[in-house]
């Protein structure tokens, strides 16, 4: 060991045990006993003293004599350790308790060759902000198990502190340096590029000499960097100096334990662009582009986000698109410095699949020329989510509008339907009109059915859900679905052997399932197979797929194949979007799809798609495998013989805002004898039941009015009149309104739009 003070015993630690200073009274004992039998007479007093004399003597010599060979032992033991720790590549010291150097290695005065301190934690403020700290908590540690060592993070790496317990007084310290972040065999701190690495609060880990010498001291702190937090990645941002703000363009990567590490290259005209291999190495993609908008360089991170090597000459225009305006344009303001320098979102120009950057354009001077250096970040991430935010606020909106046309649409086919029924019972077959009404009628009845598609997409239809056997419900289907396929297709079933009902409307399920088959017999215009195959499925955890969380349970899966030209990938997650076809014009609404989508998610099940241009498409649905499996069904009821309603047996109040409606439904009641007083509103319906001597049987009443609406009125009215049936009649969907309150007792519901038979039977049923 090279000595800074005289190293001795007791500085390593080496105290002598408490049985040699034992020994050294037992050798005065012995001196003092035998110096004393002198003084006594001979005889048996004198032999005993000088029998115990000779004894301690002895004793006291044994002792000695393990006191030298323990002694060399331990001087041994020190020199054979001075020897191993001078030897040592690893900078150590020899302290004691209260960390002053004893001694210290060679290596130790190579690598500290600059510091004079007295103390370790002096020695290694050099390299450590707060050695104080770390050196009492290891020597804490080494104390109760003997050794103790911590990795810590410096501006040019890791250090790793050993310490050994020595003795009593002394500690064995270790200084390891570790490089950090090797880069083609440069640290961090040779990079060109001022980058720091910054901890979870802000907190300023690492600056590496190009951002200290940018900077002009060592900052602990973001706030200490920039004017304005936090920096924005990709942007502008303005970087405090010692000199004063300087424009700085920002970039972040993640790294490790929440670590981020932010570059910035300054944009001034003052500041040149790096060199070539300096501007390859950049852990950022940018590219120079010149004022004619031709790209001169590309680093190997914009290559990789381009999807290929740029071959120059080559426009910034053919790589990305979706400005919205020439890029030309954009250039010639970012040359000019005619706009602040801000980010846009493009679209690259790949064929493999679909990504969005974040640019953003800085002016700067390379070699006296003006150029432009672009900046791109991934935004494909940040897009999606924003393309599916858009999308479900469309998708809201047009649920609202569909609901809405669909009410009033239902409104003026009830009249329109109504009255071409109370012509149809004032002529008779053989009338000349009777086929234009009946034409009238059935138009009708097919506006009624689009009405209901708009419904199904918005989910606010009435849904009479109810268990279903597939198999039942697909045989029965069957005859109608190959008559709709054709000839040249063949239809194919295959079942679960073990299929578990689902529960559902059989009505709407029918829909689905011939949309989904047309649609497959469309994509195959030369023929083919269509394949319906059920299953059920098991899933032991939940599964995440097309933005849709499918919990875990039992599901029956129907799938519907075809063979053929499939669904482009770019498409693919917008088949379900209303008014979205693939077809031709003229071949297609777009609401088939759309309609089906709104049936199974109100049925409560999940439906999907997967499609390979030129192989096929597959729609997978899902639906919840309904548990009662043996459920009895009640007996079916022998159906009454129909019978005439009889006339005039009943008072009818008929509240409705539409006066088209309320005039058709007045006229069908009174037709078939009933006495009706109208109201338009459920003002002043509440104001004709005032007269405590009228009699009401049935209240027929519009749900949707201005003002008080139906279920209110009528639970106002029940109050005094209890015994009172109701009939709801209305455009929207049965659980569309009044979710939320208790259901109104004796009441059914009549959708829109109805026909005049549909009207008056529904109120006869109430009062029989």
């Amino acid at each position: 060991m090279i000595k800074r003070e005289p190293l001795s015993l007791p500085d390593l630690g080496i105290v002598l045990p408490q049985w040699a200073r034992v020994a050294a009274v037992m050798v005065l004992g012995a001196s003092a006993m035998l110096f004393g039998s002198l003084l006594l007479p001979p005889g048996l007093p004198r032999l005993g003293s000088v029998t115990a004399g000779i004894t301690l003597a002895c004793v006291a010599a044994a002792i000695a004599i393990r006191i030298q060979v323990t002694g060399r032992a331990q001087i041994m033991a020190v020199d054979l350790l001075n020897r191993f720790i001078e030897r040592d590549a690893t900078p150590s010291f020899v302290t004691d308790d209260d960390g002053r150097v004893h001694a210290r290695n060679r290596a130790a005065c190579v690598r500290f060759t600059d510091s004079e301190g007295e103390t370790l934690a002096a020695i290694l403020r050099m390299i450590l902000a707060n050695p104080s700290a770390v050196l009492y908590r290891l020597q804490c540690r080494a104390r109760i198990d003997g050794n103790a060592r911590e990795d810590v993070v410096t501006r040019r790496g890791h250090v790793r502190l050993a310490v050994h317990l020595m003795g009593e007084q002394g500690f064995l310290w270790r200084v390891e340096d570790f490089a950090e972040r090797p880069q083609a065999g440069r640290g961090a701190d040779t990079l060109p590029i001022p980058m720091i690495t910054v901890g979870r609060t802000g907190a300023v880990l690492f600056m590496n000499e190009a951002a200290r010498t940018l900077v002009g001291q060592r900052a602990k702190s973001l706030d200490r960097l920039f004017v304005s937090l936090p920096p924005v990645p990709g942007q502008i941002n303005m970087l405090t100096t010692a000199e004063g703000p300087v424009p700085t363009l920002v970039a972040e990567r993640q790294g490790p334990a929440g670590r981020t590490e932010i570059y910035f290259l300054p944009t001034s005209e003052g500041c040149p662009v790096h060199n070539a291999s300096d501007f390859d190495l950049l852990p950022v993609a940018m590219l120079k582009v010149a004022a004619s908008g031709e790209v001169l360089k590309t680093n190997r991170l914009a290559a990789e986000l381009l999807g290929r090597e740029v071959i120059e000459p080559t426009q910034l225009g053919q790589l990305m698109q979706g400005l919205g305006r020439p890029i030309a344009d954009w250039l010639g303001d970012t040359f000019e410095n005619r706009q602040s320098p801000k980010s846009e979102f493009l679209k690259l120009s790949r064929e493999d699949r679909e990504v969005f950057v974040q640019v953003t354009l800085s002016r700067v001077i390379e070699d006296g020329t003006p150029i432009v250096v672009a900046v791109l970040s991934d935004a494909t991430e940040l897009k999606t989510l924003e393309a599916q935010f858009v999308q479900s606020q469309k998708m809201q909106a047009i649920g609202q509008l569909a609901g809405g046309v669909a009410h009033d649409f239902n409104n003026l086919l009830t009249a329109i339907s109504g009255h071409c029924d109370l012509l149809l019972l004032r002529h008779d077959q053989g009338d000349q009109d009777y086929g234009d009404l009946v034409q009238i009628n059935q138009n009708a009845n097919r506006a009624a059915a689009l009405v209901s598609q708009l419904l199904a997409f918005s989910r606010k239809q009435t849904l009479r859900p109810e268990p279903i056997d597939l198999r039942d419900t697909l045989s029965d289907l069957t005859h109608l679905l190959n008559r709709l396929v054709g000839e040249k297709v063949t239809l194919t079933l295959s079942h679960d052997p073990v299929l578990k009902p689902i529960r559902a409307d059989k009505r709407q399920l029918e829909q689905v399932l011939m949309n989904l088959v047309v649609n497959a017999r469309d994509a195959m215009p030369q023929g083919g197979e269509i394949r319906i195959e059920t299953e059920v499925e098991t899933l032991e955890g939940p599964q995440n797929r097309d933005r849709a969380t499918i919990p875990a349970g039992q599901y029956v899966t129907v799938r519907v194949c075809d063979e053929g030209v499939g669904i482009p990938s770019d498409k693919l997650q917008k088949v379900f979007e209303p008014f979205f076809t693939t077809k031709r014009t003229g071949e297609g609404t777009g609401l088939g799809l759309s309609t089906a989508y709104g049936i199974i998610k109100q049925t409560g099940g999940f439906i999907f798609v997967d499609s390979v241009p030129n192989r096929g498409t597959t729609f997978t649905l899902f639906f919840p495998a309904h548990d009662e499996i043996a459920t009895e069904r009640p007996a079916a009821e022998p159906k009454p013989a129909q019978t005439v309603a009889v006339h005039g047996e009943g008072v009818v109040l008929l509240v409705e805002d539409e006066a088209p409606v309320r005039a058709f439904a007045s006229r069908a009641l009174r037709l078939r004898g009933y006495t009706v007083l109208e109201a338009a509103s459920a003002e002043e319906a509440l104001q004709t039941l005032e007269d405590p001597e009228l009699l009401v049987d049935v209240f027929v009443t519009d749900v949707v009015m201005p003002g008080m609406d139906g279920p209110s009125w009528v639970r106002e009215a029940l109050k005094k009149r209890p015994q009172v049936r109701v009939v709801f009649v209305s455009g929207y969907a049965e659980g569309a309104f009044e979710d939320t309150k208790p259901a109104v007792p004796n009441s059914v519901f009549l959708p829109k739009p109805f026909s005049l038979r549909q009207l008056t039977d529904t109120v006869h049923r109430q009062l029989h």
